[in-house]
């Protein structure tokens, strides 16, 4: 069995293990719809990205991960019926030193694991670090996480990408309600900057920035039911250097997302 099996198999042990022990827990399902750059070829293509979310808490820590699988209107080897997954764990130092690290708007410091697996392109990338944990008025949570970016991909001898050199991620991710009039809203996301590298050629690799705000309107309240069950928006996502190449893209998409 590869190492992304093997992974894959002891994170749903886990789930499966410590879902019983969880104090809460959310899964869900986004469809978003957008048109892309393939940064390769510089074709654009209309983009559909189911993904499945899941994020859960336990005594010492918290589970994220999300699987997306992609479909693009183009047949050209680039997101053509793909898998993408990134998992992390984190646990909390506070809980397993009974230490308070709460100072100021510090909430929290925890040691993060995570990983993130492409399919077709054959990458694996592990994310050992820290991550810090925000108490901000008004927010639902804010996180800054700091860790290493080490590749494991297969590499061009075994049909991927290029493997390419170790180096490091810093992301922020929030999660703001607020409401107008009798109307409710999210507006949540993520932003990662990942350093330059070399690839398994010598070629440069560019850093690069990523932002995915999302604004997310509370349909399932305005049609009278249930609250934080089903969410429509905007989701824009923002590249600079898109996967370390040259190409600059700032694309929205419909947004779609269903708690089960």
């Amino acid at each position: 069995m590869n190492k992304p099996l093997i992974l894959i198999s002891a994170y749903l042990i886990t789930c499966s293990s410590s879902s019983l022990a969880a104090n809460w827990s959310t899964t869900q399902l986004h469809v978003n719809r957008g048109e892309f750059t393939n940064p390769f070829t510089l074709d654009e293509a209309k983009t559909s990205v189911f993904s499945l979310q899941h994020a859960s808490g336990y005594d010492y820590g918290d589970n994220f991960f999300f699987v997306d699988y992609i479909d693009d209107d183009i047949e050209d080897n680039y997101q053509d019926r793909d898998f993408y997954l990134e998992w992390y764990s984190t646990v909390s130092l506070s809980a397993v030193s009974d230490y308070s690290f709460k100072k100021g708007f510090l909430k929290d410091v925890g040691l993060v694991m995570g990983v993130n697996i492409a399919g077709d392109p054959k990458v694996v990338k592990y994310l050992p670090g820290i991550k810090l944990s925000w108490d901000i008025p008004g927010f639902n949570y804010v996180s800054t996480t700091i860790t290493g970016y080490f590749d494991d991909s297969a590499g061009v001898a075994k049909q991927g990408v290029p493997s390419q050199s170790n180096a490091w991620m810093f992301d922020l991710a929030w999660g703001y309600p607020f409401t107008l009039g009798n109307q409710k809203f999210l507006f949540t996301g993520h932003a990662e900057y990942i350093g330059s590298r070399q690839n398994e050629f010598g070629a440069y690799v560019n850093d690069w920035l990523l932002a995915q705000p999302i604004l997310q309107w509370d349909l399932g309240h305005a049609l009278g039911n249930q609250s934080d069950t089903l969410m429509l928006g905007i989701e824009w996502q923002i590249w600079r250097n898109k996967l370390g190449g040259t190409v600059n893209e700032s694309a929205p998409q419909l947004h779609v997302a269903w708690t089960f």
